[in-house]
C-alpha cells in the first residue's frame, strides 16, 4: 500500500504540473497546444516521475535508470512540467514551449534534452520501442531498469501496437509496462465510436499480458500499479478525464489540442486555485 507522505507529494506535484500546463499553452498564444490529452496524464507521468522512477538527474545516462516513452508524443505538455518537480529539468525552462529554436518542443525529440530516450509523435510506434529497449536490457543482463510506456487509447487502434504487445509476451519481457490513458476520447471523437477496443483488458491478456486497471487520476493507485512486478509484461490500463481539472475542458474534444483566450485562462486558474 502506498506511503501516505509520498502519496501527498506526488498530488503536489501533480497539482503544480496541471497549472504549469495552463500556463505554458496560453504563453503560446495563438498556436495552442494539446491540453486534453496531456491534462487526462498528470497524475500517471507527476507519480512516476516524483515517486517512482529510477533516474539519476547527475547522471542522465546512468545504466541503471528506467527508460521512459511517451509514445503519445503530443502529452509532451505534461512531460516537461513532470520532468521539472523531478528535478531533471529548470522550471524557468517551461516558458521556451514551443518557442523557435527551443529544446522543449511540442512532441519529445531528441535536441540534446535531457531525460528524453526517443523522439515520438507518431502514433503506435512506442510500444516497439520498448520491447526493443527490454529485449536489450536483458541481454546485457542488465535486470532492474524497466521501460515505462505511455499510450492512448485512441493509439490503440494502430496494428503496430498489437505487433509489439505479441512480441513482448513471446519474448518475456517482464521489464516492460506500458501505460494506456484511457480517456475515453481522440482526436476524431469517442473512441468507442471510430474502433472500440472493449473489452481493452481481455485483450492484452489474449496477448499474454498481466493486467492492471485502475484510476488514472488516483494517486495511491498508481503508486502501487508502478511498484507492480510480475512474471510476464504488464500493461496499466488508466481511467481517465480528457481535460482533468477544468470543467469545461473535461470531455470536451474540442480541446485536443487548442489556444486559450484571456477569458479562458483566467477560469482555468480561478478553477485550479480553487481545487489546491
Amino acid at each position: 500500500m502506498a506511503d501516505a507522505i509520498l502519496v501527498e507529494k506526488c498530488r503536489s506535484a501533480s497539482d503544480k504540473v496541471r497549472r504549469d500546463i495552463i500556463d505554458m499553452t496560453y504563453a503560446t498564444g495563438n498556436t495552442g497546444a494539446h491540453l486534453g490529452g496531456s491534462l487526462s496524464m498528470v497524475e500517471m507521468l507527476a507519480t512516476l516521475y516524483v515517486g517512482c522512477l529510477r533516474y539519476d538527474k547527475n547522471d542522465p545516462e546512468f545504466e541503471g535508470r528506467d527508460r521512459v516513452i511517451l509514445s503519445k508524443g503530443h502529452a509532451a505538455l505534461a512531460l516537461y512540467p513532470a520532468m521539472v518537480q523531478a528535478g531533471i529539468i529548470e522550471k524557468s525552462r517551461l516558458a521556451e514551449f514551443k518557442q523557435n529554436g527551443s529544446q522543449l518542443s511540442g512532441h519529445p525529440s531528441l535536441n540534446g534534452l535531457s531525460g528524453i530516450e526517443f523522439a515520438s509523435g507518431s502514433l503506435g510506434q512506442g510500444l516497439s520501442l520498448g520491447v526493443g529497449v527490454c529485449i536489450a536490457l536483458k541481454r546485457k543482463n542488465n535486470i532492474e531498469p524497466r521501460a515505462f510506456v505511455f499510450m492512448g487509447d485512441g493509439e490503440s487502434d494502430e496494428g503496430s501496437v498489437w505487433e509489439a504487445a505479441a512480441s513482448a509476451s513471446h519474448y518475456g519481457l517482464n521489464n516492460l509496462v506500458a501505460i494506456i490513458d484511457s480517456n475515453k476520447i481522440q482526436y476524431d471523437g469517442d473512441t468507442d465510436e471510430i474502433l472500440s477496443m472493449s473489452p481493452m483488458g481481455e485483450k492484452w491478456k489474449a496477448f499474454g499480458w498481466d493486467v492492471l486497471e485502475i484510476d488514472g487520476h488516483d494517486v495511491a493507485s498508481l503508486i502501487d500499479a508502478y511498484n507492480t512486478k510480475t512474471d510476464k509484461p504488464l500493461v496499466i490500463i488508466a481511467n481517465t478525464i480528457k481535460g482533468k481539472g477544468i470543467s469545461f475542458m473535461e470531455n470536451n474534444w474540442r480541446f485536443h489540442n487548442s489556444r486559450l483566450s484571456a477569458k479562458q485562462y483566467e477560469q482555468a486558474v480561478s478553477e485550479l486555485e480553487g481545487a489546491v
